[in-house]
């Protein structure tokens, strides 16, 4: 439609529809302003699913919405973050769907270096606040590491540093992973490296670190914001493997310094500080060589002085056992006659048993006992019986109430009680058996020691008279015949007509 067309009579202004007037104002803005930078405070962000990021450009008076597109975000200087300075490039279009114009944005890098200490001053609150600078999260370093990763670039003199000074020191097997350290990308492959390193698993066939160097030369704080950025602290803190950082100059300090275990002023004070001087420590593994040395000798003296004087001081072995000697002796001599009253006493009490005991009494007790089985038997019959109604009748209740796979299920449940039960009495039994043998053998054996047959072999003997025992002069003198028993056998004595009769209380 041509803009000057007048459709109305009478009317001098033109009509035009709403998409001819966003189209005619979108080719004005993209036409006037196709390529242009602006510099302004971040506002609000945003970035949706989509992966687009949103945010505003604002200044004292006005507000500017700008979009970067999903692809565009990787390759960004820096991630626009509330309240930091910028400069955005690109251009400026607009958006229909509601009347607005925007920028689109395709770059944003700091404005000046104000902007730059600022986003770093937020970012370590930030991490702060999280207890990323916590001094208890930093792990020790070992002191003798076997295998060091260094996460630096490949052509710089930092890595030829670090290896010369190691192999001055103590030479040690190095991994080197190779890292941009400063421009775009170079923040995501050093926390790549960091990440990577954590990866690998201990003896495998790329062998894991002990210890992790990350490292760059001096630089300004343009060269040296790879280590400033939160993807970088973000992983240097997450490593299990214990980090030192060794980014720029002395006087230089970079976010990863705050989160890593160690900070190392330069490249090659990391390296001394990660390994010891070899030559120092085999002389001082050499001095305390000597000096446990010196030590130990110093103490087998010692000892062996003090045992000579404690040894001078014990009595000699013939006096300590003379009184137990002397003991053992006099109880030896007490043992036989004891022995014998033992026997006799025993005997006594077997006879006093004997007396009370008689076939009658005997008979007596079967009697009450057979007739207390008997009446037991009749009473059994009945109550079993009524048992047996009883348990009948519980098991139809059960019966009734269980469905048949709830009964299957409570009898194998049972038959597993059973089994224990079973295993369990088994072991309760070959226990009661092996305790009742052991108690009979020690009754034996105490039957064997209190014994007459032990007196035997300690040179007695016993007299006997058929199925007596003689124990007195006079009663022998009486008898025609005695036997002899000693520890290997009986031997008998005929006595004929030498056999002395005994003599009466009278005669002289």
């Amino acid at each position: 439609m041509d803009l000057f067309e007048n459709d109305v009579p009478g009317r001098n202004e033109p009509e035009f529809s709403v998409s001819e007037i966003s189209g005619e104002v979108k080719r004005l803005i993209e036409g006037k302003f196709d390529r242009v930078r602006v510099k302004g405070e971040v506002g609000r962000c945003a970035r949706p699913r989509s992966g687009h990021f949103y945010f505003d450009l604002k200044d004292e008076r006005s507000t500017l919405a700008a979009v970067i597109w999903k692809g565009d975000v990787p390759g960004l200087e820096v991630i626009p973050e509330e309240g930091m300075e910028v400069v955005a490039s690109g251009r400026l279009t607009t958006y229909a769907g509601q009347s607005k114009y925007q920028m689109i944005v395709d770059n944003v890098s700091p404005a000046g270096l104000g902007a730059l200490m600022a986003m770093l001053e937020k970012r370590k609150e930030k991490l702060r606040a999280e207890g990323l600078f916590d001094p208890e999260r930093r792990k020790p370093l070992p002191y003798l590491p076997g295998i060091i990763g260094v996460v630096t670039s490949p052509t710089g003199a930092v890595i030829s540093d670090i290896l010369h000074r190691l192999r001055d020191r103590f030479p040690r097997e190095v991994l080197v992973w190779p890292t941009r350290v400063q421009g775009k990308g170079a923040a995501e492959e050093v926390a790549a490296a960091i990440r990577g390193f954590n990866a690998l698993s201990p003896g495998g066939e790329v062998p894991r670190p002990d210890v992790l160097i990350v490292a760059r030369g001096g630089g300004s704080i343009e060269d040296l914001w790879t280590f400033n950025e939160e993807i970088v602290a973000r992983a240097a803190a997450e490593s299990d493997i214990p980090l030192i950082s060794a980014v720029g100059h002395e006087t230089d300090t970079t976010l990863i310094d705050h989160v890593s275990d160690f900070r190392a002023p330069t490249p090659t004070a990391a390296a001394e500080r990660v390994v010891p001087v070899r030559i120092e420590l085999l002389a001082k593994t050499e001095n305390l060589g000597a000096r446990m040395f010196n030590a130990v000798s110093d103490g087998v003296k010692w000892r062996k002085q003090r045992r000579a004087d404690i040894s001078r001081a014990l009595p000699r072995a013939e006096t300590l056992t003379a009184g137990p000697r002397q003991r053992l002796d006099v109880v030896g001599e007490r043992l036989p006659d004891a022995l014998v009253r033992r026997a006799q006493r025993g005997r006594l009490a077997l006879a006093e048993v004997r007396g009370r005991l008689s076939p009658e009494l005997l008979n007596g007790l079967l009697r009450q006992a057979r007739h207390g089985v008997e009446r037991g038997a009749a009473r059994l019959g009945p109550a079993l019986g009524r048992r047996a109604a009883d348990a009948r009748l519980r098991a139809d209740r059960l019966t009734a109430r269980l469905r048949p796979g709830d009964a299957e299920r409570g009898l194998r449940e049972k038959r597993r009680e059973l089994g224990l039960l079973r295993r369990r009495a088994d072991e309760a039994v070959s226990r009661a058996r092996a305790a009742r043998t052991d108690q009979l053998l020690a009754l034996d054996r105490l039957r064997e020691t209190l014994g007459y047959k032990a007196t035997l072999g300690r040179g007695y003997a016993v007299a006997w008279s058929g199925s007596k025992v003689v124990t007195s002069k006079s009663e022998a003198e009486g008898l025609a015949a005695l036997e002899i028993e000693f520890i290997d056998g009986r031997m008998k004595v005929d006595r004929g007509s030498s056999a002395r009769k005994p003599r009466s209380p009278s005669s002289k």
